[in-house]
């Protein structure tokens, strides 16, 4: 008798700035794990938390699938916005009819915005440094 393997719904990857989101997606009631831990321990801000579940709150899918995520690089709001994205993402993978919801709350686009690169003979990116006329 073979075990069955965990067979994911939805397996996608969100970026945003440094991070990366891999997402495992399954039927379930609604547990959510980062890294081994719950996401409520992981990102311990309410608003991190509003931004991780605002694509099941957009599809009223709260507490439908079981979520498995693998988070690495960048800070705690880039790796829950590249959650975001990775679940928009596997949501419109199962089902089609949540493309439209999720497109008009702007979920599926990735944000290209990085941090610029800090230029030589400058103090920053753009921050020169300061000028001595004597």
């Amino acid at each position: 008798m073979s075990a069955t393997p965990n067979i994911s719904l939805a397996n996608t990857i969100g970026r945003r700035k440094n991070a990366i989101a891999r997402v495992y997606v399954t039927p379930g009631n609604g547990k959510i794990e980062v890294n081994g831990r719950s996401y409520t321990e992981y990102f311990p801000l309410a608003t991190l938390q509003k931004v991780v579940l605002k694509a099941f709150t957009a599809t009223q899918t709260n507490g439908q699938y079981d979520v498995k995520a693998r988070l690495n690089g960048g800070g705690v709001s880039g790796q829950a916005e590249a959650l975001q994205l990775a679940l928009a993402r596997a949501l419109d993978q199962i089902n089609g009819e949540f493309h439209s919801v999720l497109k008009a709350e702007k979920m599926l686009t990735r944000d290209p915005r990085m941090v610029e690169r800090k230029k030589f003979g400058q103090r920053k990116a753009r921050r020169r440094f300061q000028f001595s006329k004597r």
